[in-house]
């Protein structure tokens, strides 16, 4: 799936530049690369975000949230192939799920549109990917990660939230509530996302760690919002999170039982 981007010798076929997107000086790859992001009301944003983009991604997806502002005008000025989606719902994870709908890309890479996130981290995510990971996973307290924008309620709170699906799910997460990821398409068979809110990425995390996915995590560092203000909101968000764990904990504990149970032996005994 990867490769070392060489000079062509004269023993060597001159068309790797027609099969792979170079990437860096050391990598080239073959899948295509699709960057989703969500907006609404982000106009004065958009710059700052597509200024980072690379130039060998293969599509970016804007979902608008029925934005009153330029922001679907001013994307297109900045990518004119930006492929544009109209949400059908409400809330952050709504948007994400008729985003990766609409993405052709091997690759999906999630980027928020409040200029927080550094475009050119974009390459770490893919090498990941590529070299071997299912799910690459933004951490803004793994080494060489970082954070301007979060006070300390939110960092204890996100410590708290991601300490419990450790040690719940077995995971090894040093980020939690961080919106920054990428993944193989065919993951999303795997974790059938199904919420609307900011608890998106939580449940994403959880359910990657369900399946058996490989994750791998991505040293990220977090600016400050540029324009405006976000809509997120610490305590209704972070109890909304909760709820995810101990719903999906829930869940696990039954489907546990149900595999444990007699009445689940024989339905196997008698389907084999």
């Amino acid at each position: 799936m990867s490769s070392v981007l060489r000079t062509p010798g004269p023993d060597r076929e001159p068309l790797l530049a027609a099969h792979y997107r170079p990437i860096s000086s050391h990598l080239a790859i073959t899948p295509p690369v699709s960057v989703v992001i969500p907006a609404m009301n982000e106009a004065e944003n958009l710059p700052y975000v597509f200024k980072t983009l690379p130039d060998w991604i293969h599509e970016v997806v804007l979902v608008d949230g029925d934005s009153t502002d330029d922001t679907v005008e001013v994307a297109r000025s900045l990518w004119p192939d930006v492929k544009v989606v109209a949400q059908r719902g409400k809330g952050k994870g709504d948007a994400l799920i008729s985003g990766f709908e609409a993405c052709s890309g091997d690759i999906i890479v999630m980027v928020d549109a409040d200029g927080s996130a550094d475009g050119n981290e974009i390459v770490s995510y893919v090498s990941a990917l590529v070299s071997g990971a299912d799910f690459a996973k933004g951490s803004r307290f793994a080494n060489g990660g970082g954070t301007d924008d979060m006070t300390f309620v939110r960092k204890l709170g996100n410590w708290a939230l991601c300490t419990v699906v450790n040690r719940k799910f077995g995971a090894r997460y040093t980020d939690l509530c961080y919106g920054y990821n990428a993944f193989w398409r065919h993951c999303l068979d795997k974790i059938d996302l199904d919420c609307t809110g900011f608890e998106v990425e939580t449940l994403m995390n959880i359910r990657v760690v369900k399946a058996g996915l490989k994750v791998q995590e991505i040293p990220s560092h977090e600016y400050l919002r540029i324009h405006g203000t976000s809509n997120l909101r610490a305590v209704r968000d972070g109890l909304r999170v909760l709820r995810v764990i101990l719903q999906e904990r829930s869940n696990r504990r039954a489907l546990r039982r149900q595999r444990r149970s007699p009445l689940g032996n024989s339905r196997r005994g008698a389907a084999s």
